[in-house]
């Protein structure tokens, strides 16, 4: 039961760019739209689970305002180089970002091949990043210097997922179910700040803003299932098949958003794919 539980958000988290990108919309919009989502499931979990007090309850808020500065990055550049290219990217970069918090702050990988075996597992996900933004040298420089501005949003922005992954982390003693109230309405603040500064909140009146909810309904449940996955078959095994997402992003990139490569990039991105997810597993066991 616990693995079915685990499929749930390795095709949950899979499917928002996908849906993000159907639905359509400004980066705004679809950050509005997920906020506004994820908020919807945390008053849902408020009622059922209740919530986290004190120091927990805003802990836990600002991870979720930090990660939806994140995912507003990831949304910029999906207009910038596309779904195929930024989650391999985004996924890569979390990654190692968390894996590193673990071993500095939270004194991880401390068996004596841990850390042998973490470098190795970091160093195929870095090449595996590599290998999925490389692109024919025959698309010019206009190809690079896409790349080069969405990994100028993705780098930054993405310190709001290793936040997000962190946080929660230090709060071990608190349930995550009474995590989620908070985590959401904290990633629906971010939302709303982030248009305000944007677009001086005239994003709140488009369609497409409240169309996007389905994003942020998909994510808080994606989040509910993966919390029940991890107390059912642990926290490493549950975090290998959430991993997972990143190959239903790219291949629907591919196949349902129809984004283009040639045959070389096209075999570049699924090895670097299959790196990235090589690396991901072996980073979960250590």
């Amino acid at each position: 039961m616990g693995v079915l539980l685990a499929l749930i958000p390795a095709i949950g988290y899979g499917v928002q760019p996908l849906i993000a990108t159907k639905v359509g919309g400004s980066p705004s919009n679809q950050i509005f739209g997920t906020g506004f989502g994820a908020a919807i499931v945390g008053v849902i979990m408020w009622a059922i689970f209740g919530t986290a007090s004190g120091t927990g309850f805003w802990w836990a808020f600002l991870a979720g305002a930090l990660w939806s500065l994140a995912q507003a990055g990831q949304y910029v550049a999906f207009t910038q180089i596309g779904v195929t290219r930024t989650m391999p990217i985004s996924t890569g970069l979390q990654v190692v970002g968390t894996s590193l918090i673990g071993i500095l702050i939270f004194g991880e990988w401390n068996k004596s091949y841990s850390k042998w075996v973490g470098a190795i597992a970091i160093l195929l996900v870095v090449i595996g990043v590599a290998l999925t933004a490389i692109t024919d040298k025959k698309e010019g420089n206009s190809a690079s210097a896409s790349i080069g501005r969405g990994l100028a949003v993705l780098v930054p922005t993405t310190i709001g997922y290793w936040a997000y992954s962190a946080l929660p982390k230090a709060l071990d003693s608190v349930s995550g179910t009474h995590l989620l109230f908070p985590e959401m309405l904290g990633i629906f603040v971010g939302a709303i700040i982030y248009n305000l500064v944007r677009t001086k909140g005239k994003n709140f009146a488009q369609k497409e803003s409240w169309q996007n909810g389905i994003i942020g309904i998909v994510f808080g449940i994606s989040s509910l299932a993966y919390i029940f996955a991890a107390k059912d078959v642990g926290v490493a095994t549950s975090f290998v098949i959430t991993q997972m997402n990143v190959v239903v992003s790219t291949l629907g990139g591919l196949f349902i958003l129809h984004e283009s490569k040639t045959p070389r990039e096209m075999k570049f991105t699924l090895s670097g794919l299959a790196l990235i997810v090589v690396g991901s597993v072996m980073t979960a066991f250590l």
